[in-house]
């Protein structure tokens, strides 16, 4: 199942909800969407600095990351980026494959 690291930061009004439902609300809010798609949430942390939120998650394909991505960003509460994660096997496997290319002007 494809892995993607999500990286996120809450507006103004996305932090004034967190303050009210709490850091158990989100996360039940994050199983929730997460689970409805048939993904795993993996790891999720809260930070400071940059990122308010940091996590890691399964779904079963790329849309499904792109179903979620799409919902969250249209709540204007949560800017996010999402990030595909590969296993070093699937590196190994990149590696092994040959690609056809030309630099430019070469």
């Amino acid at each position: 199942m494809p892995k993607f690291l999500i990286q996120s930061t809450y507006t103004t009004e996305g932090t004034k909800g967190l303050l009210s439902e709490g850091a158990s609300g989100r996360r039940a809010a994050v199983e929730q969407i997460v689970t409805g798609l048939g993904g795993k949430v993996e790891a999720m942390y809260f930070a400071f600095g940059e990122d308010d939120l940091v996590l890691i998650v399964d779904f079963p394909d790329p849309v499904a990351m792109a179903a979620v991505s799409l919902t969250v960003k249209a709540s204007g509460a949560v800017h996010t980026r999402a990030t595909p994660l590969l296993t070093l096997d699937e590196i190994d496997e990149a590696a092994r494959r040959q690609v056809s290319f030309r630099a430019p002007g070469k």
